[in-house]
């Protein structure tokens, strides 16, 4: 489900849950242990990884599909405290989108330092509103960070997911490398900012980075109540119902 690789300094996290890397609720919480632990461990730097062609498809729907709203509430509670473990890291955190990064996998690249992806036919963006998820306030402020208001609003209102080149030119990733280069490239990434002196860099990337641990701490429970609210209204059902069975018809093609 989740491999850890060290190289050096440098620890990879690896997503292996085939065939799509869905962040089922133990996958979430196996990612977010993962990311605090590994400091601790001796990590200086940290690389999100995925599959060649997929980094993560998101949110395991077809899954949370069959909760109740107890089982929703903790599943959403447990991605909000994947964030905070994302946005606290203590340690530079890369993501090497190693192909196609929907919705939550779009998440998890955004709420990263750098984003290294692989060129191809491969699309990433946050499509929530075209599942009838509202786009979160924490979630909006960390697009918002990373790519301007304008190009935010054009993205998240529409739910648009973007092929990877598009993605560059937008400032959604930050670099494109061939496929099999992309953890290579993340890594390298990594290893530059670790040859600086260490205090002033990472004094300076937790003040860089203050307003995004804010945004997602500050959603807490009340923000996760309205999304399970929002999980749970006719309009989003039926298109989450309607996601999942465009998906169950393109696997019998």
């Amino acid at each position: 489900m989740l491999r850890s690789i060290d190289h050096g300094p440098v620890r990879e996290l690896r997503l292996e849950r085939p065939p799509a890397n869905a962040l089922a609720p133990e996958l979430v919480d196996a990612l977010a242990d993962a990311v605090r632990a590994a400091p601790g461990d001796g990590a200086e730097a940290l690389v999100l990884s995925g599959a060649p062609g997929m980094f993560s498809a998101g949110l395991d729907v077809p899954y949370l599909l069959t909760l109740d709203r107890d089982g929703i509430s903790a599943a959403w509670a447990g991605f909000y405290d994947l964030l905070r473990a994302l946005a606290d890291s203590p340690v530079p955190v890369a993501a090497a989108i190693t192909g196609h990064s929907p919705a939550g996998g779009a998440v998890l690249a955004i709420f990263c330092d750098r984003r290294v992806m692989a060129q191809g036919p491969f699309a990433i963006g946050l499509n929530e509103v075209q599942v009838g998820i509202p786009l979160p306030p924490a979630l909006w402020a960390a697009l918002l960070r990373v790519v301007g208001r304008r190009t935010a609003e054009r993205l998240a209102v529409a739910g648009e997911l973007v092929p990877a080149d598009e993605a560059l030119r937008l400032g959604l990733v930050d670099e494109l490398a061939s496929p099999e280069a992309v953890v290579e490239r993340a890594l390298g990434w990594c290893q530059k900012l670790l040859a600086l002196p260490r205090g002033p860099m990472l004094t300076t990337r937790a003040r860089a980075r203050r307003d995004l641990c804010q945004a997602v701490r500050q959603g807490g429970e009340r923000e996760v109540a309205g999304l399970v609210d929002d999980w749970f209204s006719d309009e989003t059902q039926a298109a989450l119902q309607a996601m999942v069975a465009r998906l169950k018809a393109k696997k019998k093609r």
